[in-house]
């Protein structure tokens, strides 16, 4: 049987990648890429060429059927546009399904906007609570808000820049007094880590919410 590799990326500078990263992502006989330009851009950069196939979310099912062929054939790699596949990003059902078939599973790990938000934030701890993205409806949000009320470990959760003000603006109306952090571009040219309450932060970007934003809650 094959391996199929789940190998994370930089989140924004390529000089993030790993030594074992590039190794696999040349050793391999395809790559599996969530947006094939952006992987393209990462192996020029590095000198190599490897077939892709576009395993994006909304053809997730309908790729599935051509990676496994291809991990049947030989290894795969598996990547997203930047950090881990599968936390907030297509190559969940891949990793089952390669496991159904008797292949193995390796990760190859690196970059990460939660860890790296999480460390810069100063509110870690003992664990963390990673919710992925917040959710879009208001009741959803606050239901969700409502649950950290209590809770002693930091929450992290990922926000684009379109609805981040909205996002800060509920927690400031559940979770007033608590402390959060906001990393914004991490490991880009524009990168910035912030902290402060909801309202604090909401109005330090008012007018400049651009980018991707990584939220820390701290706990109770």
């Amino acid at each position: 049987m094959s391996t199929l590799y789940v190998v994370a990326t930089p989140i924004g500078n390529l000089e993030d990648v790993t030594l074992r990263a590039l190794r696999i992502l040349g050793e391999v006989g395809a790559i599996a890429a969530e947006d094939t330009r952006v992987t393209s851009r990462l192996l020029a950069r590095h000198g190599l060429r490897k077939p892709m196939t576009s395993y994006r979310a909304p053809v997730e099912r309908r790729a599935l059927g051509r990676v496994l062929e291809a991990l049947e054939a030989g290894e795969v790699a598996l990547v997203s546009d930047a950090g881990t596949p599968t936390l907030s990003d297509p190559g969940q059902a891949l990793v089952e399904a390669a496991w159904r078939a008797g292949h193995q599973v390796v990760p190859i790990p690196g970059p990460s906007a939660v860890t790296a938000a999480l460390a810069a934030s100063g509110f870690g701890g003992p664990g963390f609570t990673f919710v992925g993205y917040l959710p879009r409806k208001p009741g959803q949000l606050r239901r969700l808000l409502e649950s950290l009320r209590q809770e002693d470990r930091p929450a992290v959760a990922f926000e684009s820049p379109h609805r981040v003000l909205k996002s800060l603006a509920a927690i400031a109306e559940v979770l007033p007094e608590r402390p959060l952090a906001v990393a914004r571009e991490l490991t880009k040219v524009h990168e910035e880590v912030l902290r402060g309450t909801a309202a604090e932060l909401a109005a330090a970007l008012d007018g400049r919410a651009r980018g991707e934003f990584t939220l820390v809650i701290s706990g109770a």
